[in-house]
């Protein structure tokens, strides 16, 4: 918790009032338009990187100071990372601000991230005057087409809107948050040419339309032929993707869950959706999960899957047998993007609706139907709880072990048994994110943070400073390779610079250990993925701790797994930005209980039963 003396980034008031002279004012600037609608919307920070496209906006905003709280970031990159993790905390957008050329070109890959894990935020990319367009002024967008930003974003973001004049701005920016507020979240951007922030017209600033309850639940019928195929079942199984989270349906899932004690598996990017120490919990599925879980999912009669994309990763590549078999598995299958629904499974029973307020009805039909006696299926969950203790029993030695480098197991375990409950805890991508999906217990929605579909290396590494911000009375910590860290390690320098406190556990394997692994699996050699010295190939990286320091941020290196649970509790009760240096040893894999495939390479055989004995029972 933070201590009463620490100070942290507040957001503005956010008054919903305009200044005391602009009640009376029907002329505006373009940038002043968006800044006082954003104000309406009670947006409380913007996240970005000046420029000389959006100084515009950046005065507008410097005299709101007081309603909206501007946060300067050293990458572009970086600010849509904290925005797309503010919005998976708390599911309300902030605004990100970048200038034309390299500086908004830096936002697509953050832009991508938060499409594909359906996180939303408004993107303002600043642009070059439209008296300028088609003669090629410094850092214009596009030989051929005028001020063409729009089109190097086109498939990363909801909608672009490019504002031409000023009064086509009050319509633009209201529809833009129409479109991040509702549907499928994503991201939304404006781009706003530097003469259009400048500019003025005789306007009036729109209201925000109220929110609209979007919560209907799917076909009724098709609901209680769902619950009917579920009680019927000798093997059910939920699954619960990222729809789960998106759709907040952790509370009515475990009203479900007392009235029909069904197994419950989640994507992996669903983790948190239910707490994974609740008894019916069995963990995420697909190439890097549990052994019960890949158990439960592939042996299913009967699978519910709720919001759930069944890609590549969560499915062992969609090949049958692994992590999944549909058919002979019936699938019934509810989601509120049509497109999802039948995609990469026949759903014998597709119902489009909202996850929670469909569950909400199966609920009230289950009580109907059951009276006061909960639906068990016993020996099915006591098969899964034995599965589950083999993944236990092969694992203990390996978490309580003091080697140094550290074994994954045993970093994950520190952090289990110190982080706490309410923490925010995110993963950056890399071998490190396949060790959190596969061991890490997620305690509750939101709890775990990561950039799944599109897995971009930066996410947790600035992104836990928008979590921060969102929920300000959490601890926050982001578990982050020695890679995806130095991609982005000037994060650090805005952490002291607006005094937000954070932890970065640095996972160091010398290298991109999980493409490395791919390498020598695949072709028996490597090549341009461990860090080291070109002439003696002596392993190298940084040192951590000094290059931490040198921004002004605490720092430790763990060698010994004796101190490890003792350095980390040191960091995150210090309350500021904090830096924990762990060498890992490099060469233990995740141990595959699935599958996954790139074609035309043959997928790897799960190698879990066998290191466990259990070949051949």
């Amino acid at each position: 918790m933070d201590s009463p003396n620490h100070v942290i980034v507040q957001p503005a008031t956010n008054k919903d009032t305009p200044p005391r002279n602009a009640a009376k004012r029907k002329t505006y600037k373009g940038a002043e338009i968006m800044v006082e609608y954003l104000i309406k919307e009670k947006v409380p920070y913007l996240f970005g990187v000046c420029g000389h496209g959006n100084i515009g906006f950046l005065d507008a905003a410097c005299s709101a100071a007081d309603r909206i709280k501007t946060i300067s970031v050293h990458h572009e990159q970086a600010a849509g990372y904290m925005a797309d993790a503010y919005y998976k905390v708390r599911h309300e957008p902030v605004a990100t601000y970048t200038s034309c050329g390299p500086g908004s070109c830096n936002l697509p890959i953050a832009l991508a991230g938060a499409m594909m894990d359906s996180s939303s935020f408004l993107a303002i990319t600043g642009n070059v005057p439209t008296t300028q367009f088609n003669r090629m002024p410094f850092q214009e967008t596009g030989r051929y087409f005028q001020g063409d930003f729009p089109s190097v974003i086109r498939p990363l973001v909801k909608k672009s809107f490019q504002p031409t004049r000023v009064d086509m701005l009050p319509l633009a920016i209201k529809q833009a948050f129409g479109l991040l507020r509702t549907g499928r979240p994503g991201p939304v951007n404006i781009d706003v040419p530097l003469n259009v922030f400048q500019e003025t017209a005789e306007v009036e600033i729109p209201d925000p339309d109220p929110l609209v309850n979007q919560r209907a639940p799917g076909d009724l019928d098709a609901l209680e032929r769902a619950l009917d195929l579920l009680l019927a079942a000798k093997r059910p199984v939920i699954l619960v993707g990222q729809g789960g989270l998106i759709g907040e349906a952790t509370g009515v899932l475990l009203e479900f869950l007392k009235l029909v004690r069904v197994p419950v598996v989640t994507s992996p990017n669903g983790k948190g959706t239910i707490d994974e120490m609740h008894e019916l919990a069995f963990g995420p599925i697909g190439r890097n999960g549990p052994y019960a879980a890949n158990e439960a999912s592939r042996n299913a009669d009967v699978m519910l899957a709720l919001g759930c994309s069944f890609d590549d990763r969560a499915t062992s590549a969609w090949i049958s047998g692994y992590t999944l078999t549909i058919p002979p598995t019936t699938l019934i299958q509810i989601d509120n993007d049509p497109s999802e629904i039948g995609r990469n499974y026949p759903a014998h029973l597709g119902i489009l609706g909202d996850i929670r307020a469909s569950l909400e009805v199966l609920v009230r039909r289950a009580r109907e139907k059951l009276k006061s006696s909960p639906k068990t299926f016993d020996d099915w969950v006591a098969k899964l709880r034995g599965c589950r203790k083999v993944w236990d029993d092969y694992q203990a030695p390996f978490v309580a072990s003091d080697q140094s480098p550290l074994r994954p197991e045993r970093l994950m375990q520190g952090l289990s048994c110190v982080v706490p409950e309410n923490a925010i805890f995110a993963t950056d991508v890399g071998v490190h994110h396949n060790w959190v999906v596969q061991l890490w217990k997620a305690r509750r929605p939101r709890h775990l943070l990561q950039s799944w579909g599109f897995a971009s290396m930066g996410f947790a590494t600035c992104g836990i400073l928008g979590a921060k911000l969102a929920q300000p009375e959490s601890p926050a910590i982001a578990v982050v390779g020695d890679g995806s860290f130095l991609m982005t390690p000037h994060i650090l320098a805005t952490a002291m610079e607006y005094d937000i406190p954070a932890v970065w556990v640095v996972w160091n394997n010398y290298g991109y250990c999980s493409i490395r692994d791919m390498q020598l699996g695949m072709f028996g050699q490597e090549l341009a993925t461990s860090f080291q010295i070109d002439k003696t190939r002596k392993l190298y990286n940084p040192d951590f701790v000094m290059l931490a320091r040198s921004f002004g941020v605490e720092a430790k290196r763990v060698d010994r797994a004796g101190d490890l649970e003792g350095v980390l509790e040191t960091a995150i009760k210090a309350n500021k930005p904090y830096l924990v240096e762990v060498p890992v040893d490099r060469d233990i894999r995740p141990v595959g209980t699935g599958t996954w495939a790139l074609p035309p390479f043959p997928h790897a055989e799960p190698n879990f039963r066998k290191l466990a004995g259990l070949d051949g029972k």
